[in-house]
This record gives structure tokens, C-alpha cells and sequence, in this order.
């Protein structure tokens, strides 16, 4: 299958640091490599209501909605999903948690096969963060590294660059020298935290 890149961007602000990194990363994947930009702020999905248990066996969100089946179906064509999100609030945005909410609702769409597509493809994060302390976005990397290992796919980590004001993150030399290399490191299967990596 040929790698289709699906960038998701998370951030209130348009031509954000997360935005900025994500795309200099972007610009090292070969040519060959399909890219498709979606801006949540751009596209924003109903409130989530979690259905599963209010007696309807099989009861899942309506995907009539253009937003919600456009991001699906966007999601299941990816082999790559890029999580491109600022850290707010040390997690992730709201805008970009609600996709991934949506995510426990697809899993139960009659002919999505959700959870079987995304096995075995791979998850990446990119984030900017107003903090000189990279640990405090492990709520991050964590979330995603989870969702990942749910899903049984490979998890190719965050590249996280620092940045506040608009355009701060290209004065990050570490972080845009890492975008150089990003996309072509090998993405390894995700595992929960508490699963031996040996297994």
C-alpha cells in the first residue's frame, strides 16, 4: 500500500508553532508520499456522546455528518497519522481530543472495520510547548502512545519543538533538526507502559 500521510492539526491558531514544525517535518517525506492537511479548527466535530451503553445494541453516532465522515474516512486511507497538536494545558487540545473521542465511536461503525485497519499502521505526534522542559509533555506522548497500543499500531513518538508567540519554533534549531529526520526513523509497535517491550 503506498504511505498516505494524514496530518490532523489540533491548534486554535492558524500557521501555529505546531503547524510550522509539523510542515518541516513534512517536507522531507519523498514525493511519492500522498499528504493530506486537515485543519480541525476548520472542521469542527459535533459534541461526542458516548452511546454505547444506553441500551441500543450497536448504537453508534450518526456518520451522516460531512465533518465526522470526512475525518473518518480520511483516518482509515492514512497508513500515517499525524497528531499535530500544542500542548495545552500539559495534554493534548480539546479540538484535537475530540477527534480521538470519535475514535471509540468508530470503532463500532458497521463496515469501518476500525480496528482491524488501523492495526499495524503507524501513529506520530508533533507538538509545540512554552516550556524549556520537555517532561511536561508526557500527558502527550502518553495519550497517544496508548491509543496506539490499543489499536495495535506502531508509534513513531513526538517531536515536540518550543514555542509560544507566533513563529517561535524556528528559532528551535534542536527541534527542526530532528524534523529533518522524523518521518524516516522506524516506527516500532506501540505498547502499553506496563507491557514487557521484550514480549
Amino acid at each position: 500500500m503506498t504511505r498516505r500521510f494524514l496530518f490532523v492539526l489540533g491548534s486554535a491558531r492558524l500557521d501555529g508553532n505546531t503547524e510550522l514544525l509539523a510542515r518541516r517535518a513534512a517536507e522531507q517525506l519523498p514525493p511519492d508520499v500522498e499528504q493530506e492537511w486537515i485543519r480541525l479548527a476548520d472542521h469542527p466535530l459535533p459534541d461526542f456522546l458516548d452511546i454505547r451503553h444506553d441500551g441500543i445494541v450497536g448504537a453508534v453516532q450518526p456518520t451522516e455528518n460531512d465533518t465526522v465522515r470526512k475525518l473518518l474516512d480520511a483516518t482509515l486511507a492514512a497508513t500515517d497519522i499525524v497528531i499535530a497538536s500544542p500542548v495545552y494545558w500539559y495534554s493534548l487540545s480539546g479540538l484535537t481530543k475530540r477527534y480521538l473521542d470519535y475514535w471509540s465511536d468508530w470503532l463500532r461503525v458497521p463496515g469501518a472495520d476500525f480496528k482491524a485497519t488501523m492495526a499495524g499502521r503507524t501513529l506520530w505526534g508533533v507538538s509545540a510547548l512554552a516550556d524549556d522542559q520537555p517532561v511536561v509533555a508526557d500527558p502527550v506522548t502518553g495519550t497517544l502512545n496508548n491509543s496506539a497500543a490499543y489499536l495495535k499500531m506502531r508509534f513513531g513518538g513526538v517531536l515536540l519543538g518550543n514555542g509560544s508567540a507566533p513563529g517561535d519554533v524556528l528559532k528551535d534549531t534542536e527541534a527542526l533538526t530532528r524534523a529533518k529526520t522524523f518521518f524516516t526513523q522506524e516506527a516500532p509497535p506501540a505498547r502499553f507502559p506496563f507491557e514487557d517491550p521484550a514480549a
